[in-house]
């Protein structure tokens, strides 16, 4: 008896627990820049999502890495904020005032 009302007691929780995680998700695609004022402006982007955790973008390789809350936010929202700021995605390319408007040192 003791052993079904454990069964019981932790088998919905480790469900739960294990739906849980899977609200946040982890994303990485291209995002194209730079320098370090680049960085600075797409993480700024991104994270002013509401559902984004997480935004590190990686200079060398141009790869963004997100985590971020799947019910919260779809990922083609996050490309369209940061094209917004003038820096192409993988997905979307940014408008070309939106490009002007980078300090020269960011106009790949």
């Amino acid at each position: 008896m003791k052993k079904k009302l454990i069964i019981l007691i932790i088998f919905p929780t480790l469900i739960l627990a294990q739906q849980s995680q899977k609200k946040i998700v982890a994303s990485q695609f291209m995002v194209y820049g730079n320098c370090e004022m680049c960085k600075k402006t797409i993480e700024k982007a991104a994270l002013s999502i509401k559902g984004v955790k997480m935004a590190k973008w990686d200079i060398p390789s141009n790869q963004l890495s997100l985590l971020y809350h799947r019910r919260k936010v779809e990922v083609i929202n996050i490309h369209n904020v940061i094209a917004k700021s003038g820096y192409s995605t993988s997905e979307i390319k940014a408008k070309k005032e939106d490009y002007n408007k980078l300090p020269m040192c960011c106009q790949y």
